[in-house]
């Protein structure tokens, strides 16, 4: 299974990673570790998260307070936001199909 991300989702990732590597070198890149090791559990279990939406589920990293929050289509995982848990929780929905 592959994935890919929605251009505003790769933009959250990118800005969340430049946020942490302000705040302490090397932080930035141990959110990315931790960010690519819950999209691995999302490929390994894709159905393990409940639904928040008809096509939507979030996976909570283990160490960050993010979830990510994708959308499982045929073979391939669309990410569609790298959310910040403690912010807009549902501002993300109008990106969805």
């Amino acid at each position: 299974m592959n994935y890919s991300f929605l251009g505003p989702a790769r933009d959250e990732f990118e800005e969340a990673v430049e946020f942490y590597d302000h705040h302490r070198a090397g932080l930035g890149d141990e959110f990315e570790q931790e960010v690519e090791s819950t999209i691995r559990r999302i490929l390994d279990h894709p159905k393990a998260w409940n639904p928040l939406s008809l096509r939507a589920r979030c996976c909570r990293t283990r160490r960050f307070p993010y979830g990510v929050i994708y959308q499982v289509r045929d073979d391939q995982i669309l990410i569609v936001a790298i959310m910040h848990l403690k912010r807009k929780p549902n501002y993300w929905k109008d990106r969805l199909a």
